[in-house]
């Protein structure tokens, strides 16, 4: 799949850190409750770190309690939902549309959510621009 933001492997990884290249470009994990962004409530929206592509806004999160930031849903067509059968179970993993990205996963537990979804994000993946007061 063409993505709008493509790059060689080796411009990604002088463009990333080590931690941000294993998860955006590997499709790897940060350790739960150790993300930036875990616990965070300042308003504003999370973008792509690689590219920098809206993905989510701050009213969507919500507390889970699963040890990486969650939201209800990501902004319109910002987001590519495919299935991973990675690690012996199913789940729909989660890029960014513009640059395919690996960003986290999205599951169907979002009890009391708009929409029942749980969209599981590593912070790593993402940058919070807080919105001007």
């Amino acid at each position: 799949m063409g993505y709008d933001v493509e790059k060689s492997d080796e411009e990604w990884r002088e463009q990333l850190s080590p931690e941000e290249y294993a998860v955006l470009r590997q499709a790897g994990t940060e350790r739960a409750f150790t993300g930036e962004y875990t616990d965070t409530e300042t308003e504003g929206v999370y973008s792509c770190k690689a590219c920098g592509a809206e993905l989510f806004r701050s009213e969507t999160k919500f507390h889970s309690g699963c040890g990486w930031p969650s939201f209800y849903q990501s902004m319109p067509d910002t987001v590519i939902e495919r299935e991973d059968r990675s690690h012996g179970m199913v789940r729909t993993e989660v890029l960014c549309k513009r640059c395919g990205s690996h960003l986290g996963h999205v599951f169907p537990d979002g009890y009391g959510t708009p929409t029942g979804d749980r969209y599981c994000i590593n912070s790593v993946s993402m940058t919070l621009q807080p919105t001007a007061e």
